[in-house]
């Protein structure tokens, strides 16, 4: 048997979830619109254990989205991640937050594109076939009117995530479809985490760091007069 606790906080959404042998058993999430992963993640994982009546000493892994996405929300989940594993020496596991938003499409479709706000008129975002395979590597892209034409004119294509709403307002194709209120999810995590786990498919707990994709940003504080 394998318990592995999900941690997901690369958007708003703040989500943790226990799952037993890639079975969810038990899950919490809020999202409020804006960032509250430092107060409610290690609130929710408390929760979680007391509920089950399991313990730390029963987990077998701590799986945390490794992003893209907001630079604090990943910081906090990863140190979270990080220190449970180093304090209970168990496993670290890390899943794609685009693949855990791609999983969640249960429609039709013959592509699926997750997108996660990056500023202005940039995502976040990678392509699936409709069995959820990646077909593009992640990257940060700028969205035009005529992007991902070579998708739209060959068959439907799913958008969600919170920066499809960017390209909602400027595509036009007919083969588009807009899936509002999706966001990356520990309830969407557990299938993948359990088969790393099974393949132990493990990250250095040590030097694991979150997948930024872009640099930092911070701003700069202007001189103060002497």
């Amino acid at each position: 048997m394998a318990l592995i606790l999900n941690i997901e906080t690369a958007t708003k959404n703040c989500s943790v979830s226990l799952a037993k042998s890639g079975v969810i058993i038990a899950s919490k999430e809020i999202n409020t619109g804006n960032y509250s992963h430092a107060e409610k993640l290690h609130v929710f994982i408390k929760a979680l254990m007391e509920e089950t009546a399991l313990s730390f000493a029963d987990l077998s892994a701590i799986a945390v989205s490794k992003g893209p996405g907001s630079y604090t929300g990943l910081r906090i989940g990863v140190s979270t991640a990080k220190g449970l594993a180093f304090a209970k020496n168990i496993p670290l596991l890390s899943v794609s937050t685009l693949k855990t938003l791609a999983l969640q499409v249960t429609q039709e479709c013959d592509y699926i594109i997750p997108m996660l706000d990056a500023r202005r008129m940039e995502v976040f975002t990678q392509v699936f076939d409709n069995t959820k395979n990646a077909l593009t590597e992640i990257e940060a892209k700028i969205l035009v009117e005529n992007s991902y034409q070579e998708y739209l004119n060959k068959g439907k294509v799913l958008f969600l995530g919170d920066g499809a709403e960017k390209f909602k307002a400027i595509c036009t194709h007919k083969n588009a479809i807009f899936l509002d209120n999706y966001f990356p999810s520990a309830l969407a995590m557990h299938m993948v985490s359990y088969k790393k786990y099974q393949a132990q498919e493990l990250e250095d707990t040590a030097y694991f760091e979150p997948f930024y994709l872009k640099d930092f940003a911070g701003l700069k504080l202007k001189d103060k007069k002497k």
